[in-house]
């Protein structure tokens, strides 16, 4: 069964907490929150107070994306304010020993929290493959991040498939243009996590997109980021 993340960032920014209510309500499993700086992407959202807010009003788990040049910058605040899990970005990462992806991943799971790695859509794989054993969670981002609506870039498809492949056993995420009509295809390849803005936040009833979505492929997840094969 497929793991739902609707994306705050498609919901009524004026009304966030109705907004997650009625995501909980339908039935989602988390919800995921995008956090960007303005200069790793070319947009602004979401700071360690809504975050905190959030963990008020919904007992849904909070999956944190940094989308952000210095994530560490922000890291301890995220983590205090109630993020569930937090993802960086393999971009932001140097030459070693300088490269601080790996003690970012390390310090986010010592503290009790999923620790998630993106990949923008032109990354490659092989940039993420050092640090897998360190992440729970793999988000191949399927638009260039920063701005909802987009549509999904389709030869991510081959990028999650390479994953599934490599053995990696934790959460594969895909955000951007994921909707009812393209996750079969995302499931198929191995995706169990799927990021959805519009099409749960603009849907006149969740409750029946949420339960036609449960439907799609058949890969199975559990909430502690085992995954395997459905039997048949």
């Amino acid at each position: 069964m497929i793991v739902l993340a609707p994306s705050i960032l498609a919901a009524d920014p004026v009304n966030l907490e109705a907004g997650v209510r009625r995501m909980e309500e339908a039935g989602c499993d988390w919800i995921h929150v995008d956090v960007m700086d303005a200069h790793f992407v070319p947009n602004l959202a979401f700071s360690p107070t809504v975050v905190k807010r959030l963990k008020q009003v919904t007992r849904l788990p909070l999956d944190v994306h940094l989308m952000m040049d210095h994530p560490e910058t922000l890291l301890d605040a995220f983590m205090e304010a109630g993020a569930d899990g937090i993802t960086i970005h393999v971009e932001i990462g140097g030459a070693a020993p300088a490269n601080p992806v790996s003690a970012l991943l390390r310090k986010i799971r010592a503290r009790g929290a999923k620790a998630g790695l993106a990949l923008k859509p032109a990354t490659p794989l092989s940039a993420a493959l050092p640090f897998l054993p360190e992440a729970d969670l793999v988000l191949c981002m399927t638009v260039e991040p920063g701005f909802g609506g987009q549509t999904l870039n389709e030869t991510v498809l081959e990028k999650i498939e390479a994953l599934r492949n490599t053995g990696y056993r934790g959460y594969i995420e895909a955000d951007g243009g994921v909707r009812e009509d393209n996750l079969k295809r995302l499931t198929d390849r191995g995706l169990t996590v799927a990021v959805m803005g519009t099409a749960l936040f603009d849907s006149p009833n969740p409750a029946e997109t949420v339960a036609r979505l449960r439907n799609v492929g058949d890969w199975q997840s559990d909430l502690r980021g085992r995954t395997e094969r459905k039997e048949v």
